[in-house]
């Protein structure tokens, strides 16, 4: 199973400044990795994270407004709640999303 470390979340407030918010993602090299949530309509093709050096470690930058978000990583395919966030939420396919506030 992957092991994910994700940084801040936000409700969206009108105006307000954006906020760099990193996501990271430890797993296996050579995977497709994504990150969806409400920031992007769940779409999980709107933001790849990448491997830089082959070792497995992803990153993705987000600039988002103040707020909370839900959000999954997407690994070839298959979602998965981020490990290192003990915040998340029920949803309505009986599984859970990861939250996060952006402040």
């Amino acid at each position: 199973m992957a092991k994910a470390k994700a940084c801040c979340a936000a409700t969206k407030k009108s105006g307000a400044t954006k906020k760099r918010v990193v996501f990271k993602l430890n797993t296996e090299a050579g995977k497709i990795v994504s990150v969806a949530g409400s920031f992007n309509d769940w779409d999980d093709k709107a933001k790849y994270l990448v491997d830089k050096n082959n070792t497995g470690e992803y990153v993705g930058i987000l600039m988002l407004a103040p707020g909370v978000y839900e959000y999954k990583f997407v690994i070839d395919g298959v979602w998965h709640l981020d490990e290192n966030n003990s915040n998340f939420s029920p949803n309505d396919f009986g599984t859970l999303n990861s939250v996060i506030e952006v402040k």
